[in-house]
């Protein structure tokens, strides 16, 4: 049940976040810069994140358990790592060491946070709502 709710939590905010993130690379960083187009980004997914994550909640009856939750994001947060690696070098040929030197920009830094601050909102709904 876990492993379902996070490919779902994960397979629903990866596909809006890449249509954010497309737009982001296409338009806005050329007009405003890589750290500002990710700033103005990230609330964006994360509100996305919040709201997906109670649907997928709901839908997968995942328990209001602290480690259900952890494992849930966890999981998600595993799959969307393997998923952008994979994409990176496989539609973008971008090679392992580039891509893990980006991780280490600002804006790669600020995109990693956004990253763990999504597979955290499962446990946060928990924490603040009480559900």
């Amino acid at each position: 049940m876990i492993i379902r709710a996070a490919l779902a939590y994960f397979g629903i905010v990866f596909a809006c976040a890449f249509m954010a993130g497309t737009v982001r690379v296409l338009l806005v960083a050329p007009a405003v810069g890589a750290l500002a187009a990710v700033v103005i980004e990230m609330p964006l997914i994360l509100v996305i994140s919040w709201l997906m994550a109670a649907w997928v909640i709901a839908r997968f009856h995942v328990a209001a358990r602290m480690g259900a939750r952890l494992a849930m994001g966890g999981w998600a947060f595993a799959i969307l790592m393997l998923a952008e690696a994979g994409l990176a070098l496989v539609a973008f040929g971008t090679p392992w060491p580039v891509y893990v030197a980006e991780l280490a920009t600002a804006p790669g830094v600020l995109g990693l946070a956004g990253q763990i601050a999504f597979a955290l909102v499962p446990a946060l709904r928990l924490a603040i709502l009480r559900r």
